[in-house]
């Protein structure tokens, strides 16, 4: 039974989640969480500070040992925005390494927003309706739109209530100037997605993060329970929290001390986003990031889970999304697509991929001539540039540099092992990449005039040789189609250790 952990470094606070597989479902068997405030004066001097990672790393190590005794069988830990504006963040990453052995990846504001969503969305919190899902981080705001599953606008602000606190808020209680600058910045940084959103007809919001609980516990009536907040609380508690000291603030009932030193700018943010949006009020969810982090690997193991269809339909339209932003012919990329994925299927026992190779070899048939659109000369290694600094949306940033480097030994080089892009890859997938990108080429080949002549391919064995057998949609014409697979001969000779043979059939 598979058991996963995701960890989330965030600028406030550390989170980790455990929860293993079950009948195509998750379930939560372990959670845990402290405030380390790693981000405290990496928004002002750009660096993360020794102790505040020190502080972190020891709660890692606890996190370590608990996925241990757990069982734990894949572990994904993610650094948002602290780490991803901090000058020594590979000091952070390499201690982190030390320390517990976990590769950390740094992902992007939008990469957060798409996972929360995923988290969100696969866990039924959504309807149909169309949806402003917040999450109010220490570094940064991630606001997403979504409807009947779907993202439909996405952005990630500068709005974090760590980073708006450090950066306006000096004074205790603060002054009313400080809260006017800092109602004004906010304002700024949300008009152009408050007008969209406001186009869209949305009229429910559900939010995430600490900040969330902490006001919609507050909004409640005393003696009641409520995870809702309206606007008009939220402003009236705005006002009051922005009055208060620290102290006074650190009394209230459900906000605790450390909580209390940001939450001014965090009602800040809702109580400005509620009126710029014109939404009545917002729902908290418990859910967040790391509940997206476990929906994601629980679809790459098993494609029934409630996330694996979300996550396949995010990966597609990341994926045809950037086709279209850098002028890929589609009809080409899909036919090697489809060609690529039966050369996967039927040589099978030839290449001994995993099955997560055919999803990553889908990708690279379809994003191999991205780099074109830079330049014709050298597009394989703009095509590897693209791709592996891209928002490939669903795929990890190891996954989007193993379909970079697919794409990348397209023209005429191979890989080789003492390269740069195959030596940044884990041991495993160095081996294995040579197989992906015989197996594209061959794809590749099979569509050299970009006909689609090719309907169908089957693999047969004779007199020693591995024969391709070739469907064509008509009797003849495959001339450029056959020429550009004798090319590739050698290599499939090299890899596999047997000859190549193409007949039309």
């Amino acid at each position: 039974m598979p058991t996963f952990a995701a960890v989330d470094i965030g600028s406030n606070s550390v989170r980790l989640k455990i929860a293993r597989v079950r009948g195509h479902r998750l379930t939560v068997i372990h959670e845990d969480r402290e405030v380390t405030r790693l981000g405290e004066k990496v928004f002002q001097k750009g660096h993360l500070l020794p102790e505040t990672m020190a502080h972190t790393i020891k709660v890692l190590r606890r996190f370590h040992r608990n996925t241990q005794r757990q069982g734990v069988t894949t572990v994904r830990v993610v650094a948002t925005s602290a780490l991803r504006d901090a000058s020594n963040q590979e000091e952070f990453l390499n201690w982190v390494r030390a320390a517990t052995g976990w590769n950390v990846e740094i992902i992007s504001g939008l990469e957060e927003g798409r996972l929360i969503h995923l988290g969100l969305v696969s866990d039924r919190q959504v309807g149909t309706a169309p949806h402003l899902l917040v999450d109010l981080g220490g570094g940064s705001c991630e606001l997403t739109v979504t409807e009947r599953g779907h993202i439909q606008h996405m952005v990630s602000l500068p709005l974090g209530a760590v980073r708006l606190t450090q950066e306006f808020l000096q004074h205790d209680p603060a002054r009313r100037k400080e809260v006017t600058r800092l109602r004004e910045y906010v304002r700024e940084e949300l008009q152009k997605s408050a007008s969209y959103i406001r186009q869209r007809g949305v009229r429910r919001m559900l939010a995430t993060s600490g900040s969330a609980a902490a006001l919609a516990s507050l909004a409640q009536k005393r003696g009641e329970l409520g995870d809702t907040a309206t606007r008009l609380r939220v402003h009236g508690l705005t006002e009051r929290l922005s009055g208060m000291s620290l102290r006074e603030r650190a009394a209230l009932a459900g906000l605790g001390p450390r909580r209390a030193e940001i939450i001014v700018a965090g009602a800040v943010v809702f109580s400005e986003l509620m009126e710029a949006c014109e939404l009545p009020s917002f729902r908290y969810s418990p859910l967040g990031l790391r509940d997206g982090l476990l929906a994601q690997m629980a679809a790459e193991f098993d494609s029934q889970t409630g996330a694996g269809q979300m996550v396949a339909s995010d990966r597609r339209d990341a994926v045809r999304g950037m086709c279209e932003r850098y002028g890929v012919e589609l009809a080409h990329a899909e036919c090697v697509q489809r060609l690529a994925q039966e050369l996967f299927r039927a040589l099978k026992p030839l290449h001994q991929l995993p099955p997560d190779y055919q999803d990553w070899l889908s990708a690279a048939a379809m994003l191999h001539e991205v780099g074109a659109y830079v330049n014709r000369s050298g597009r394989h290694r703009h095509a590897y540039y693209i791709v592996a600094h891209s928002e490939l949306f669903g795929y990890s940033v190891a996954q989007r540099r193993l379909i970079a480097a697919i794409v990348r030994y397209q023209g005429r080089t191979r890989p080789a092992q003492v390269d740069r892009i195959v030596r940044a890859l884990p041991a495993a997938e160095r081996r294995r990449l040579p197989a992906a990108v015989l197996l594209l080429r061959l794809a590749k080949a099979l569509n050299q005039s970009r006909n689609a002549l090719v309907r169908s391919v089957g693999v047969r064995r004779r007199d020693g040789k591995l024969i391709l057998r070739l469907g064509l949609r008509q009797r003849s014409g495959a001339e450029l189609e056959l020429w550009a697979l004798e090319k590739e001969r050698d290599y499939f000779r090299s890899f596999f250790g047997e000859e190549l043979e193409a007949v039309v059939s």
